[in-house]
C-alpha cells in the first residue's frame, strides 16, 4: 500500500497553489458569510490532511473496489431524491452528523474512479460500439438523478467530465465527432424552443420554468425584471466597482453587493464577486491564475502517468476543477445564463473542499508513482 516514495519528488509546488487558493476562500467565506468561516478553516484542515494522507496511498489500492463507486454513486443520488432536505424546491443535501452532505459533489470523483479502471479493464474493446453504448448506459443515469434534483449546473459539469474520462481513455476521435454532429444541432433546437414564450420544453416539465427564466433573463436583462437578471447585473457591476485593489477585505459599506443582499448565496456560487468587488482585478486575477495552475499540473501529471487509469483520475481532475471554475466565473461575469455551481477550493461547501482536495491526493500519489518509476529504471 505504502510506496518507498522518495520526499524530493513530492509535489509542493501543487500543495503552496492549494493552500493559496482555499486560504483566499476561507477570507471570501468570512467577508460573505462569517458564521461559516469556522466550518470552512475547519474543512480546510481536514482536507489538506486528507491529500497527505491519499497521496502517499498507491491508487491501484482503491481501483480493486471500482465496481462499489457506480452503486455508491447511484444508491446517493437515489437516496437524496427520497431523504434529502428540499431547499428553495431542490433536494440535493443530507445532514450528517450536523454536516450539510451533497451526493452530487461525490458523484463526480467516484465518477472518474470508476471509469479510470472500467475503460482499463476493457481496453482491448473499449472503441466497439457497444462498448461506447454500454458506458453511455451507465453514465446517462446519474446525470438523469442529478438533473432530477434539480440541478443543471452539476449536470453540466458531471456530463463534461465524464466525456473528459472518455477523451483520455482514448476512445477514438469518430465517437466524438458523430457526438458533435447530432449534439450541435439538438443544443440548437432546444435553445430555439426556450425562447419562445409558451416552450413545449416547459409544458412538458422538460425544463423547469425558472430555468428557462433565467435563459430569457440572460439574453435580455433589460426586459425581464427578474431577480436572476438584477443578480447578474448587480454582479457586473460589483466587480467592475472593484477596479484594481478592491475595496477591501469585509467591506461593509451601504453599496456593497453582499450588505446591500442584491445577490443571493454571496459565500457559495456568487463568491467570485466578493473577490470582484473586495479584491479588485489583482485579487480576482491571483484567484484564476491559481486555478489554471493547479488544472495545468493535474494535466502535466496526467501526460507523465505511469499508465491509463492514473492518466484518467488526473486528467479527470483537471477538467472537474476547469470546467466548474469556467462556469462559475462565466456566470458572475454574465458570459453565461445564472446556474449555480461552487467555484473549486474558494466556495463555502465542506462536501466540495473535501472531495477536491481527495481527488488531489490522488493526483499527487500519481505524481510519485511515475517519479518512482523513472527512479527506479
Amino acid at each position: 500500500m505504502f510506496k518507498n516514495y522518495k520526499f524530493k519528488d513530492y509535489d509542493f509546488k501543487l500543495i503552496l497553489y492549494l493552500c493559496a487558493l482555499t486560504a483566499i476562500g476561507v477570507l471570501l467565506v468570512n467577508s460573505a458569510q462569517p458564521e461559516n468561516t469556522k466550518k470552512q478553516l475547519m474543512g480546510f484542515l481536514a482536507g489538506l490532511s486528507i491529500m497527505i494522507i491519499l497521496s502517499f496511498i498507491d491508487y491501484h489500492i482503491w481501483l480493486k473496489i471500482w465496481f462499489i463507486y457506480y452503486f455508491l454513486m447511484i444508491g446517493l443520488l437515489v437516496a437524496v431524491l427520497f431523504k434529502g432536505e428540499t431547499t428553495l424546491g431542490a433536494k440535493r443535501w443530507f445532514t450528517l452528523f450536523g454536516v450539510r452532505f451533497q451526493p452530487s459533489e461525490a458523484a463526480k470523483i467516484l465518477l472518474i474512479l470508476f471509469f479510470a479502471k472500467f475503460i482499463m479493464k476493457f481496453k482491448d474493446n473499449i472503441n466497439q460500439w457497444y462498448m461506447i453504448l454500454i458506458m453511455f448506459a451507465l453514465a446517462v443515469p446519474n446525470i438523469f438523478l442529478i438533473y432530477k434534483q434539480p440541478d443543471l449546473s452539476t449536470t453540466i459539469v458531471f456530463t463534461l467530465i465524464f466525456f473528459s474520462v472518455l477523451f483520455l481513455g482514448e476512445i477514438n476521435i469518430r465517437y466524438f465527432l458523430a457526438l458533435a454532429a447530432v449534439g450541435i444541432p439538438a443544443f440548437i433546437i432546444i435553445f430555439i424552443l426556450l425562447l419562445q414564450p409558451d416552450s413545449v420544453l416547459v409544458r412538458k416539465e422538460i425544463v423547469k420554468s425558472y430555468q428557462q427564466d433565467r435563459i430569457l433573463a440572460w439574453l435580455h436583462p433589460d426586459e425581464y425584471e427578474l431577480e436572476e437578471a438584477f443578480q447578474q447585473q448587480n454582479s457586473i457591476m460589483a466587480i467592475g466597482s472593484g477596479q484594481l485593489t478592491g475595496k477591501g477585505l469585509n467591506n461593509t459599506g451601504v453599496n456593497s453587493v453582499k450588505k446591500g443582499n442584491f445577490i443571493s448565496e454571496p459565500q457559495t456560487d456568487f463568491i467570485f464577486t466578493i473577490a470582484g468587488e473586495e479584491l479588485g482585478f489583482v485579487g480576482s486575477a491571483t484567484i484564476i491564475i491559481l486555478i489554471t495552475l493547479i488544472t495545468i499540473e493535474c494535466f502535466i501529471v496526467a501526460f507523465k502517468a505511469p499508465d491509463l487509469p492514473g492518466r484518467i483520475i488526473a486528467g479527470g481532475m483537471g477538467a472537474y476543477i476547469g470546467f466548474q471554475s469556467m462556469i462559475n466565473i462565466c456566470v458572475t461575469t454574465g458570459l453565461f445564463p445564472n446556474t449555480g455551481v461552487p467555484l473549486p477550493f474558494v466556495s463555502y461547501g465542506l462536501t466540495s473542499l473535501l472531495v477536491l482536495f481527495a481527488g488531489m491526493g490522488f493526483v499527487m500519489n500519481i505524481r510519485l508513482q511515475k517519479q518512482r518509476k523513472l527512479n527506479n529504471d
